[in-house]
C-alpha cells in the first residue's frame, strides 16, 4: 500500500495548473476594433478615404464598449488590458497616421512622413504611459490627449475634406501641423477631462434633454463636420483649461499673505 504521507508530498510537489483561456465577450469587441483599424489602412491604400475614416470611428465606438462590457460582466483580465492597448495602437495610432499620410502628407516628402511618424510614436508612448499609471492616475482627467480623440481629429478632418472634395495638396501643410500637434499633445502633461464622473442614471433638467435632441439633429444633418468640430474643440480644451488653472494658481499665490506679516 502507498504511504499516505508520501502521497501528500507528491501532490504538493505537483505544479499548480494555470487557468487557460480568455474571456470571449469583451475580447470580441476589442478584435472588432482592431479589425476597424486594419480595414481603415486597407481602404486608405486603395484610395477609399471615406470608408477608412468611418472604420476608425466605428473602432472608437467598439473600443469604448469593450471595457464597459468587461466591467458589467466581471470579465476584466490582464490579457484583455494588454490586448486592448495593442488594438488601440493599430486603430488609433497606426491607422490614422497612414490614412492622413496617404491622403495628403505624402506630397510633402520627408516632412510628411516625419509628421506621420511623430503622431504614431506619440500614440505608442501615450498608451505605454497610460498602462504604467493606470493605478495611480486621477480618474477625473487624462494626462495627455487620449489616442482615440487624436485619431478622431485626423479622421474627422480627412472626412470633411473628402466630403467637400477639397484638393489634398492645398491642405497638406495644415494636415501636417495638425498631425504633429495631436501627436505632441498625446505625450504632453496637459490634462483632459475624462467625463467619467457623469451620472447617466441621475436626473437631468428638461432643457438638457432638449439640447441633446438638437445635438442629435445637427449630427444627422452633417456627421463629418460635427465630429471634426467636436473633437477639435476637445483637443483645444486641454491647453485652454491648463492655462486657466495656472492663472488661478498664480492669482491664489499672490493673494496669500506673506509669511511674517
Amino acid at each position: 500500500m502507498t504511504d499516505p504521507i508520501e502521497s501528500m508530498e507528491k501532490v504538493e510537489e505537483q505544479p499548480c495548473k494555470r487557468s487557460r483561456g480568455i474571456y470571449l465577450l469583451p475580447n470580441l469587441f476589442t478584435t472588432a476594433a482592431l479589425f476597424g483599424g486594419f480595414f481603415a489602412i486597407l481602404s486608405a491604400i486603395n484610395g477609399n478615404f471615406q470608408e477608412a475614416v468611418i472604420a476608425i470611428f466605428i473602432a472608437m465606438v467598439l473600443d469604448g464598449l469593450d471595457g464597459r462590457v468587461a466591467r458589467l460582466t466581471h470579465t476584466q483580465s490582464a490579457f484583455g488590458a494588454e490586448y486592448d492597448s495593442l488594438s488601440d495602437m493599430v486603430a488609433f495610432g497606426l491607422a490614422p497616421a497612414l490614412v492622413v499620410y496617404l491622403w495628403a502628407l505624402h506630397g510633402l516628402g520627408k516632412f510628411g512622413w516625419l509628421a506621420a511618424f511623430i503622431y504614431t510614436a506619440g500614440a505608442a508612448l501615450r498608451l505605454a504611459r497610460f498602462n504604467t499609471q493606470i493605478e495611480t492616475a486621477d480618474k477625473r482627467y487624462f494626462q495627455g490627449l487620449p489616442s482615440p480623440s487624436a485619431a478622431a481629429v485626423l479622421a474627422g478632418g480627412v472626412w470633411v475634406s473628402v466630403y467637400y472634395q477639397e484638393n489634398p495638396e492645398y491642405l497638406a501643410l495644415i494636415a501636417a501641423i495638425l498631425t504633429i500637434l495631436a501627436g505632441l499633445l498625446m505625450v504632453s502633461n496637459v490634462r483632459y477631462n475624462s467625463f467619467k464622473e457623469l451620472d447617466l442614471r441621475g436626473r437631468i433638467p428638461f432643457v438638457t434633454l432638449v439640447a441633446i435632441m438638437l445635438g442629435f439633429a445637427v449630427f444627422v444633418l452633417h456627421p463629418p463636420m460635427v465630429l471634426f468640430v467636436g473633437f477639435l474643440a476637445y483637443l483645444v480644451s486641454g491647453p485652454v483649461l491648463t492655462l486657466a488653472r495656472l492663472k488661478e494658481r498664480r492669482a491664489a499665490r499672490r493673494t496669500q499673505p506673506q509669511e511674517g506679516d
